[in-house]
């Protein structure tokens, strides 16, 4: 390695050592044995924890589930009453090198006199050298309930990744030997979902991820095992008023629970103007805060833009993370069916 090929041995001077004091070449020699051994168990430590940052990564973030809950919610497809296809691109935490960036196309339509909803969503997520694939499909049927209805719905897709430690930069000759690119893997996905909606108010429940995946390092796998114990239960519910024919209000949270872990929660407030403006704030108790906003170019296209910014620790290293949304519905509805439709 070039660090160490660099170091120079000092050998003794002629004559004995003292008794109990090892020679300058024992001292070096110890350093360098250490050395080795320290830099191998970094290496070693970043193979194992890389992994692991895999599974926690097989969802990736997006703000814009307000003006896109198919992503958090499979029975939320064909809610829109007419088929709509949307694009999200996602930056996240700019400034700070290899940081997550997240592509989106998803669409849905409703079928069957609109008691049956189909959804597709693919996305496409790189954080560092990982690279990761997902293609879902979802199904949602209808249940009218009087002025409200009732959806169940499932998700069913693959999800692909993988990593190219090769793209790493090597300081050291030799370690090298260490970036060999990991194999593709593919693993099977599930998701479940409830959506309730009447008049202007909604409430959602959902299990986004049904399986649960931990990496076999003597296998080099993914295994996979159903623990409820440690999914994570997204519950979305919010209210539209009308304050005026010309402006509505919007409050909205989300909460999500796992067992073990901190409860979370965002905080949505946002209005329209002439069902053609929007915008509004978000807060999350992660110690974030995002703005949104969208405008209708016409009856069926739409642009959206959302920024949102860590003030915690890592907000002094980053400078905040931007997405944009793209939208196109092929049928103009004039009934709007679905508080989340605005």
């Amino acid at each position: 390695m070039n660090r160490i090929s660099t170091m120079t041995t000092r050998h003794p001077a002629p004559g004995n050592p003292t008794p109990g004091n090892p020679t300058p070449v024992n001292l070096k020699t110890d350093y360098i044995i250490k050395l080795i051994i320290m830099k191998r168990s970094i290496y070693l430590l970043l193979l194992l924890l890389i992994p692991l940052s895999l599974t926690g990564q097989l969802t990736p973030v997006t703000n814009q589930y307000i003006l896109n809950p198919l992503t958090i919610n499979p029975a939320y497809a064909g809610s829109r009453g007419a088929l709509n296809v949307a694009a999200f691109y996602r930056r996240q935490w700019v400034g700070i090198a290899g940081s997550p960036e997240t592509m989106t196309l998803a669409a849905d339509a409703p079928l069957l006199d609109s008691k049956l909803g189909l959804g597709l969503i693919i996305t496409n997520d790189k954080l560092g050298v990982t690279k990761e694939t997902q293609l879902h499909t979802t199904y949602a049927y209808k249940i009218s309930m009087g002025d409200g209805n009732l959806s169940f719905g499932l998700g069913a897709g693959l999800i692909t990744t993988n990593t190219a430690w090769s793209d790493l930069v090597v300081l050291d000759q030799g370690d090298d030997y260490f970036l060999i690119d990991s194999r593709v893997f593919v693993v099977p996905d599930f998701s479940f979902g409830v959506y309730y909606s009447y008049k202007n108010y909604f409430a959602g429940l959902s299990v986004p991820k049904l399986l649960v995946y931990k990496f076999d390092f003597n296998k080099n796998k993914y295994s996979q095992k159903f623990d409820p114990g440690q999914y994570y239960y997204l519950f979305n519910t919010g209210y539209l008023f009308t304050l005026s024919p010309k402006f509505k209000l919007f409050p909205s949270t989300l909460v999500t629970f796992s067992p073990g872990e901190k409860l979370l929660y965002d905080i949505n407030v946002h209005a329209s103007y002439l069902d053609r403006f929007w915008g509004g704030v978000s807060y999350r108790n992660n110690r974030a805060v995002a703005v949104l906003l969208q405008a209708a170019v016409n009856e069926q296209f739409k642009v959206g833009y959302t920024y949102d910014f860590d003030f915690g620790k890592l907000g002094r290293y980053s400078n905040g993370s931007h997405e944009i949304m793209l939208r196109y519905e092929f049928k103009y509805k004039v009934d709007v069916v679905n508080p989340l439709i605005f």
